[in-house]
């Protein structure tokens, strides 16, 4: 991952992908994992996202995975809540009621680490990685989640008129990723509203990838 790239962003608080408020396309569409209260989600690459401030007053539990330490500190402070913080091998686990949080390589947290996860809510994850690293996170994801059943959101744009992150994900490249291991329903497709960094046409789609096949 360029570790480097997303630590300056978050240094300089250049964070633009952060939004304001929960994602209207969660809040939406969340209902379709059909998922128990207190179920334990977990969010890929999670920054310090408010959806995690609307998953805990649904009543879920929370786990994440960050690479930034400055984005979970701010989480945490926006939460009101002290974390309990221990180091782990090559991650620090932020623990407090209802949330656990490793900070560090994504790649280095282990199914053990992660433990029960019921389902999966990746908005900002596979969107974030270059093309050449899209399999690789793809595959530890399931691995570590036990194919944990997905909500994901996806940004759809012509790439050749603007570089990501957030880089465009087709419908044939999820296709590639997991339609082995999941069936995959299209939701829905929305336009983005005043384009893409204000910049570029683009589409957000919502996938549910269930893992009752």
């Amino acid at each position: 991952m360029q570790h480097d790239f997303w630590h300056k962003k978050w240094q300089e608080s250049d964070i633009g992908f952060h939004n304001n408020d929960a994602h209207p396309l969660l809040v939406k569409h969340f209902p379709a994992l059909d998922l128990a209260t207190g179920s334990r989600i977990f969010l890929p690459l999670c920054g310090k996202t408010l959806d995690i401030h609307w998953l805990l007053a649904q009543g879920f539990q929370v786990v994440g995975a960050e690479l930034s330490p400055i984005a979970i500190e701010q989480l945490f402070d926006e939460l009101g809540v002290a974390p309990e913080i221990t180091q782990l091998e090559n991650l620090q686990h932020y623990r407090a009621p209802n949330i656990d949080i490793f900070v560090g390589d994504i790649f280095t947290v282990t199914a053990s680490l992660l433990g029960q996860v019921d389902a999966i809510y990746d908005r900002a994850a596979l969107v974030a990685l270059p093309f050449d690293m899209r399999t690789h996170y793809t595959s530890h994801l399931k691995t570590i989640t036990h194919n944990a059943k997905q909500l994901m959101i996806c940004f759809v744009y012509d790439q050749s008129q603007l570089a990501g992150p957030p880089f465009s994900i087709s419908d044939d490249e999820v296709k590639a990723h997991y339609s082995f291991d999941y069936a995959l329903k299209l939701l829905e497709s929305v336009e983005v509203s005043g384009k893409l960094k204000g910049q570029c046409p683009a589409f957000e789609n919502v996938w549910l990838l269930d893992n009752r096949l």
